[in-house]
């Protein structure tokens, strides 16, 4: 059944575009907008001095089945890869390099061999560690009391220090969260480690984008809106939003665009702005959603430093680190490692000097074969509003997809998706966007279909499915 009709959806990134489609494929014409001159939103890859660079490492989970569901609508499915079971490389300096790795046993017992294993632990931390995972486990993520406390000041109660939430928790928590658990809501953190992590074994297996971000999602997104008839018009900002007798109106610097509905998948400090002529002062408290900044370093040794193709650090300032030589293209013989900063408040205000000569020893204490290497290439990459940011009492600010204005729909991570910022979340939020402007314009059998979808993804995620 088709949805006759006009939208517009306003943001090319990843909730624009699944919107878009599900759009499209119910019948209804489709214009996206997007005020940068490429499609891909916060996930995007440029070029510098010869490399092709991602601005950031997003990783995803084989439980992301609405965003695999998104590479396969691109054919991206030989772009990336999934490990056949989660496996962490860990390095910590001055120490054996350890691994957290899934058994084949079913949840939670999956990780039981990873945890007694586990040496950044004593014998008695580790005990403790999988008491903690089980209450973890027992907690009703619909339990509202769940965001008003921290998750580290829960792990404190359940005897987790902080070096056992440094070489552990925090391994999971800062980048799902883009903050660390002494600074994170309980309630997001337990659905992190409840649905990712411990209710289902295969969930957390971990998924790489093994080319650039550009040839994954921002070319096959052009492709796949063309081949759905979504006319796109990029470098295009919109202004305002006005209501009209027949539904809105888009205004851009020289034109508008009328529809029966519009789809907002902006982030949020930019919806609000658009929102608040139509909404008033309701839209002033996505403001207070906030934002947690992420940092990028991107060095190209002129030798191979590194065996892993992606590790986690513990007791050092490097929290993640990717081997993207491959992908970048880099000159033969060199090795390009890309680190990953979550959470990176106080990184944000360093210079890139200053990170230098921060980084560069932490990587040669992880990596003793950078200390005989020439550093040919560094620099930074900077996300100032990266995510907004998980802390207690962000549940109350995220809205869900309507609005008080007929038609209006709102999309993007910031809401109300029960997922912290991730790609996952963006392609829920794009999925749930489409169905709410499909019923408003009168196709409720369509969006229907499209709300059930989102739920049955849902499902098969908190299952720990692997679609």
């Amino acid at each position: 059944m088709s949805s006759s009709g006009r939208v517009v959806v306003i943001g090319g990134g990843l909730a624009g575009i699944t919107a878009a489609l599900d759009c499209a494929d119910a019948g209804a014409q489709v214009e996206l907008v997007e005020v940068r001159r490429r499609l891909g939103g916060a996930a995007y890859s440029f070029e510098r001095e010869g490399l092709q660079l991602d601005n950031g490492q997003h990783v995803f989970l084989r439980a992301c089945v609405a965003y695999r569901g998104l590479l396969d609508r691109f054919a991206s499915g030989d772009r990336v890869s999934i490990q056949p079971r989660l496996e962490i490389p860990v390095l910590r300096p001055g120490c054996r390099r350890a691994v957290l790795r899934r058994s084949a046993l079913p949840a939670p017992l999956h990780l039981a061999g990873a945890l007694a294993g586990y040496p950044h632990l004593s014998l008695r931390q580790r005990l403790s560690a999988a008491r903690t995972a089980l209450a973890l486990m027992r907690l009703d993520l619909d339990d509202g009391s769940l965001d008003e406390i921290t998750l580290g000041e829960w792990l404190a109660r359940h005897g987790q220090g902080p070096a056992a939430v440094g070489a552990l928790w925090d391994l999971i928590a800062l980048p799902a969260l883009n903050l660390p658990a002494a600074e994170a809501s309980l309630a997001l953190g337990a659905f992190v480690f409840d649905n990712g992590l411990l209710k289902g074994a295969d969930a957390a297996d971990i998924g790489f984008h093994c080319a650039t971000l550009a040839a994954t999602i921002g070319e096959p997104a052009a492709r796949a809106l063309d081949d759905a008839g979504v006319q796109v018009r990029l470098g295009w900002r919109a202004e305002r939003l006005h209501r009209t007798a027949t539904g809105l109106e888009v205004q851009g610097a020289e034109e508008g665009l009328s529809a029966e509905a519009a789809i907002l998948a902006v982030p949020h400090s930019r919806a609000a702005a658009l929102l608040e002529p139509l909404i008033g002062t309701a839209a002033q408290r996505f403001q207070r959603l906030g934002s947690s900044p992420i940092i990028n370093l991107h060095v190209v040794y002129d030798r191979p430093v590194c065996e892993e193709s992606f590790a986690a650090g513990v007791g050092t300032p490097v929290q993640y680190l990717f081997d993207r030589t491959a992908a970048a293209g880099a000159p033969r013989g060199c090795q390009y490692l890309a680190v990953s900063l979550s959470g990176a408040e106080r990184e944000m205000g360093m210079s890139v000097d200053a990170l230098r000569e921060r980084y560069l020893p932490a990587l040669e204490q992880l990596l003793p074969r950078a200390r005989e290497a020439t550093v040919e290439f560094f620099m930074a990459t900077r996300e100032h509003a990266a995510t907004f940011r998980a802390a207690p009492g962000v549940a109350a600010l995220r809205p869900g997809p309507e609005t008080a204005v007929p038609g209006l729909v709102l999309g993007g991570t910031w809401t109300d998706t029960g997922w912290p910022a991730t790609l996952e979340g963006a392609v829920m939020s794009g999925h749930t966007a489409a169905a709410a402007a499909l019923r408003a314009l009168g196709g409720e059998s369509r969006g229907s279909q499209l709300a059930s979808r989102a739920a049955s993804a849902a499902a098969g995620r908190t299952a720990g499915g692997s679609a």
